[in-house]
């Protein structure tokens, strides 16, 4: 049993269908990935989540009972359209935000602390947000989304206005809290960071679930069954590519009593980026 269970989930605006009949298991303690393009359905199937819109049929179970207002406290929202305070400063919204999710003041400023310490940004408690720079507000509204330590924790696109450094430094959090024991619903359309990141991924398209799975199976699944071999020779560097049958152990004996130096022998998976637009474009064609 997941940590969140979509059961037959619709969801209409007007003549528009959002979400058609959708269900969806999201397991415990795992890095999920929810992917899709532009108005898809990501951000409505979030929205119902999270209680902030009502599902026009279906339902959504939080550790095996329908979700309440309660639940939600238990979850950490970090939305695309970032929610912050602009006139307040940084650590009365802190505060603030923590407060909202039930956090005691004691608790919360100790917590905050923490975090503000760990992310390098201990000096800011007394500045305004609209001092701050887009990528120093998103380090700011990751804080707040994770600091009362929910059990779901709902991320969309949270590599935006990050530079590569502290892109990196939300991707090393996240894989912490995972190993902490939460569990993590990441809507990006940056697939590498799926790669990196993700246990688990649905594609949605058009209101509906393309394929849901393992990330290692479904880039396997979409593989053309290839292994590549790159060695190095006087010649200089090398890569052969061989049918997936072909005995390996053989192959590199041979290619070893030749005196090379074997570099890799690997399976050759597709990339989630030509997974996504292999799927997405199909369902396009089928209109």
């Amino acid at each position: 049993m997941g940590i969140i269970e979509c059961r037959d989930v619709c969801k209409r605006f007007g003549e528009k269908v959002a979400l058609d009949h959708v269900s969806l298991d999201i397991p415990q303690g795992r890095i999920f990935g929810l992917l899709g393009p532009n108005g898809a359905g990501k951000t409505t199937l979030i929205r119902i989540i999270n209680r902030i819109t009502v599902p026009g049929g279906g339902q959504v179970l939080f550790d095996g009972h329908p979700i309440t207002r309660e639940d939600v406290a238990r979850i950490g929202y970090m939305p695309e359209e970032r929610g912050l305070y602009r006139k307040m400063k940084v650590g009365d919204q802190a505060m603030y935000l923590a407060r909202l999710k039930g956090m005691s003041s004691h608790d919360a400023q100790a917590a905050l602390k923490e975090w503000f310490i760990r992310f390098g940004i201990q000096d800011w408690w007394n500045k305004k947000l609209e001092e701050l720079s887009k990528g120093m507000a998103q380090k700011l509204q990751f804080i707040t989304t994770v600091v009362h330590r929910p059990s779901l924790m709902i991320l969309d696109e949270p590599f935006s206005g990050f530079d590569p450094v502290n892109a990196d430094l939300i991707r090393k959090e996240i894989l912490r809290l995972k190993d902490e024991g939460a569990t993590i619903i990441l809507s990006t359309h940056n697939m590498e960071s799926v790669e990196e990141l993700c246990d688990d991924i649905a594609l949605i398209n058009r209101a509906r679930f393309v394929i849901t799975g393992g990330v290692d199976e479904i880039r396997r699944k979409y593989g053309n069954n290839n292994v590549e071999l790159v060695w190095t020779d006087a010649d200089g560097r090398h890569t052969e590519v061989f049918p997936r049958e072909t005995d390996g152990a053989s192959t590199l004996s041979a290619f070893l009593q030749k005196g090379v130096q074997i570099n890799a022998y690997r399976e050759l998976m597709p990339r989630m980026n030509d997974i996504f637009i292999k799927l997405v474009t199909e369902g396009e064609d089928k209109q």
